[in-house]
């Protein structure tokens, strides 16, 4: 049987079992007033008909004599009618008037008269008023018993009864008038139960039918099995899952979503108010319903985040926000951006290699040494390699030679000269070159980007290294300058806004376009660095200026990358 099956019919037998022991109460309650009623009466009457002079001379002439007149003499004496019409009068079910010994003097059933009552009558004998509800020789009644006083010497009821008991006086009605006077009540006991349990009845088959709703039709066990699945999933999965439900209130908000954001735990929250990236938050808007995953920036970290309507049948369950780790992707992706920069300036030089060896090859096969020697110390004073880079000699780390080189390689097949600034400083060697690539590389791309955008007739790039070695970790500062047209109106937490960006679409799907900036401030700020614009530019150039602050990031003395020389020994060289 369902639950709810099981709870409507426990409801329903709650709601019986008050109503009957209502009704109950309540019909013992009127039979007990009817009851109470019926012993006042019969009361009132005994003492009516007690204190009727009459009735007392008759019954203290009867005391007198010696024995009792016979059941003939009786039935046709005074007491008899008097009694009967009382009791005729009232409707009672017996008045009876016997003796100082109990015998009948009068009685409904002639036959009975000088009998004596089947009842106890020694307390009305020794002077009290009673109430009863026993049962007789006529059956069940509910009654009273009064004391006769002799003639003179006192009344029923009064305070100076001094005088000589000569009798009593019995009334009773019967209990089945009592009944029919209970059906004359109970018939408005019965329906008010009978509305009570209807209502009842109602009240729970509404109430079933709301839990079935809010519960979505489904039985507690499953509801049960639902919450446990659900937290054993969410709090399982290395993806960040946000429930908004249709009010705007935060109803899941898994410990991975917590760790992506760092933030507390924000469920019950108001989503709008809620501190969260606000892409996140456009991600729900009603016209964003069918929008493509974008790229979010949290602390240090890059997250793609998406956002789906939820529905049960008809019913708008809210949104569910899909928060993914990008940040090591991001990381490994701008390596590789680096790598694959390097590797294509390289490629490209191949053939100048080639072409070098086979001048050197030629001036030996004909025997001109001096003119391969001096073709040789010319491409020693200039570099193995002849990147598109102005001023590239000022660069003593190897790690920056190749990397810029190879950021001019790219700039020079986008019609963008690539230079080196005249005060360029580096006497380090670069310690982290993840970091290094990642600020320079972004500062270097956007720069190209509005060159190649901007309406100057030279498209340049200009970049300027300073190094600082001294303390505990080296700081490298940059200046990236460009030709392009600069920004314009806009200010610097524009800039640096997340989704800010001057290219029309991605250089490749997935690039992140509009991050860059904002990664970049964040990446030197966590080491207590800083990038700014030195200079917003102009409309025709010279464009925006960019300055930027990396410490730890550079290393005295010798290089350990491997690919270059101290500055000292490229001097002796």
């Amino acid at each position: 049987m369902r639950f709810s099956t099981q709870t409507l019919l426990l409801q329903l037998g709650v709601v019986l079992l008050v109503v009957l022991l209502s009704g109950t109460v309540h019909a013992w309650l009127v039979y007990e007033r009817i009851g109470n009623e019926a012993e006042n009466q019969a009361l009132t009457l005994a003492r009516t008909v007690a204190a009727d002079p009459d009735v007392r001379a008759q019954v203290q002439d009867i005391s007198k004599e010696q024995g009792t007149p016979p059941a003939s003499v009786l039935a046709a004496g005074p007491l008899q009618q008097a009694a009967e019409a009382a009791r005729v009068r009232t409707g009672a079910l017996f008045v009876v008037i016997t003796d100082e010994t109990g015998l009948r003097l009068a009685h409904p059933e002639p036959a009975r008269l000088g009998e004596r009552v089947s009842t106890d009558p020694s307390a009305a004998l020794g002077g009290q008023e009673t109430t009863t509800r026993n049962t007789g020789t006529l059956g069940p009644s509910a009654g009273a018993k009064v004391p006769v006083y002799a003639p003179g010497t006192g009344s029923a009821g009064g305070t100076d009864g001094q005088g000589p008991i000569v009798g009593e006086v019995s009334v009773g009605y019967s209990v089945e008038s009592l009944g029919k006077s209970l059906a004359r009540d109970i018939i408005p006991i019965a329906v008010t139960a009978g509305g009570a349990l209807l209502a009842g009845v109602l009240a729970s088959f509404l109430l079933r039918r709301r839990l079935q709703r809010l519960a979505l039709g489904l039985e507690p066990e499953e509801i049960s099995t639902l919450v446990h699945d659900q937290v054993a999933v969410l709090q399982g999965v290395d993806e960040g899952v946000i429930g908004i439900a249709a009010d705007g209130r935060i109803s899941v908000f898994n410990a991975a979503a917590a760790r992506l954001l760092d933030m507390p735990d924000a469920t019950g929250q108001a989503w709008n108010s809620a501190p969260v990236p606000a892409p996140l938050k456009e991600l729900t808007r009603p016209a964003a319903q069918d929008a493509e995953a974008v790229e979010v920036l949290a602390g240090d970290r890059v997250l793609v985040a998406s956002a789906r309507k939820a529905w049960h049948r008809t019913e708008d369950l809210g949104w569910v926000v899909m928060l993914r780790d990008r940040t090591e992707l991001q990381q490994l992706t701008r390596q590789l951006d680096a790598v694959g920069t390097m590797s294509a300036a390289l490629r490209a030089q191949r053939h100048e290699f080639a072409n070098q060896l086979h001048t050197i090859a030629g001036f030996m096969s004909i025997g001109q040494h001096e003119q391969a020697k001096e073709y040789l110390a010319r491409i020693s004073a200039t570099g193995p390699l002849k990147f598109p880079v102005e001023q590239a000699e000022l660069l003593q780390d190897t790690y920056l030679q190749a990397f810029i080189g190879a950021k001019g390689v790219e700039a020079s097949e986008r019609g963008v000269v690539l230079k080196i600034g005249p005060e360029t400083l580096v006497r380090g060697h670069v310690a982290d070159p993840q970091d290094v690539t990642t600020v320079l590389g972004n500062l270097i791309d956007n720069a190209v980007n509005a060159a190649v955008a901007g309406s100057a007739a030279e498209r340049w790039v200009e970049v300027e290294l300073l190094d600082d070695v001294t303390g505990n970790g080296g700081t490298l500062h940059l200046v990236v300058g460009d030709s392009g047209d600069g920004l314009g109106a806009l200010g610097p937490d524009e800039v640096f806004a997340e989704g800010f960006t001057t290219a029309e679409a991605p250089v490749r799907a997935g690039a992140g376009q509009g991050l860059g900036l904002a990664l970049v401030r964040q990446l030197a700020r966590r080491r207590g660095g800083d990038v700014r614009i030195l200079d917003t530019g102009t409309q025709g150039g010279p464009g925006a200026v960019f300055m930027a602050s990396i410490p730890g990031v550079m290393a005295a003395g010798g290089t350990d990358n491997g690919a270059g020389a101290t500055p000292e020994k490229e001097s002796d060289g």
